[in-house]
């Protein structure tokens, strides 16, 4: 009996997860779809670019910093011992450019950006403003959703660029200013070790963390009224905890499937 009755559970949670992930395709492909024709659309892409490029700025440069300062510091001290610190620049410029910086910047802007969105749709929703917009006739995913994707294709591949550059001047200034490589092996070391690969490497990984990221936030944000669980505040609250825990697996999950493909 109790075997019976775990394997409906099992069903049932399978059934609940199938039935999200298609809930979450159409949501995801209508999102895309409805800035096709929508008016004023720009004005909208520049204030999403804004919530996710200029605010989320200083968290990317301090993580940057601290992430290229480590890399610098542990990378010397293990190379030194073989005699190889002249390849400090290609340990943190590879790793930083191929990993580290795609995925560190991801996390980051779903920390701030992501959550802020689903907040933002969950405090909608609950007010039922997004309600009052549908009674309007005006499409909400148009209005709300797809200049948000349409802003997350083009700030993540910026932030992680970004990442990168403060990263490498970390690295610089635990090898070269606060250690003893100089700072032209350092630099040397970093212009022949990253190529066009490397770069397309970084840029697919940001491109596709920045859609299934901040899709994922908007979903749990915008369907947060259906959590039966809880309602009101405790909705939102919940659906934006869930939005940055997914969003995090799924960007050190889809790191994984991706650097698969390319290695």
């Amino acid at each position: 009996m109790r075997f019976y009755c775990m394997l409906s559970l099992l069903g049932q949670h399978t059934l609940s997860i199938v039935r999200e992930l298609g809930d979450f395709g159409v949501f995801s492909s209508r999102s895309f779809s409805a800035a096709v024709g929508s008016r004023k659309l720009g004005r909208r892409v520049v204030r999403a670019i804004y919530e996710q490029g200029v605010r989320c700025v200083p968290v990317i440069v301090i993580v940057g910093l601290f992430t290229g300062l480590v890399l610098g510091l542990q990378g010397y001290y293990v190379l030194n011992k073989f005699g190889s610190s002249g390849l400090l620049g290609t340990l943190v410029s590879l790793t930083l450019v191929r990993e580290l910086a795609p995925v560190l910047a991801a996390l980051m802007l779903v920390g701030q950006a992501g959550s802020a969105l689903a907040a933002e749709l969950g405090i909608q929703r609950n007010s039922e403003q997004i309600d009052a917009l549908e009674t309007m006739g005006a499409d909400v995913y148009a209005y709300l959703i797809s200049p948000r994707l349409i802003a997350a294709v083009l700030v993540f591949p910026l932030q992680s660029a970004f990442f990168c550059i403060i990263g490498l001047l970390g690295g610089y200034l635990s090898g070269s200013v606060v250690l003893a490589l100089q700072p032209g092996v350092y630099w040397s070391a970093v212009f022949h070790a990253v190529h066009p690969v490397d770069v397309r490497e970084c840029m697919i990984k940001a491109v596709i963390f920045g859609v299934l990221t901040i899709a994922i936030c908007a979903y749990n944000g915008f369907n947060a009224h259906h959590r039966k669980s809880s309602s009101g505040a405790r909705a939102v609250s919940a659906s934006t905890t869930r939005a940055v825990v997914i969003s995090s697996i799924v960007v050190l999950a889809a790191d994984y499937v991706i650097t698969s493909f390319l290695v």
